[in-house]
């Protein structure tokens, strides 16, 4: 059985997240299968990167592109 191939779409968000003490914006491009896994990615990218949890990451917009 053949499974079929959900469309993958990209989705740019913003927010902001906390540098010592203060906060830095950012803005990342993410493809996924929806607007939920694609801030869940997020989460996950911007965390790893700066060593966060993710109550001091702040998602202010999703845009699907």
């Amino acid at each position: 059985m053949i499974k079929e191939f959900e469309e993958m779409e990209n989705y740019i968000i913003s927010g902001r997240f906390k540098a010592g003490n203060s906060w830095e914006k950012f803005t990342k491009k993410v493809t996924s299968k929806n607007e939920k896994n694609a801030e869940k990615k997020v989460y996950s990218l911007i965390g790893s990167e700066h060593g966060l949890k993710r109550n001091l990451i702040q998602l202010e917009s999703t845009t699907k592109e």
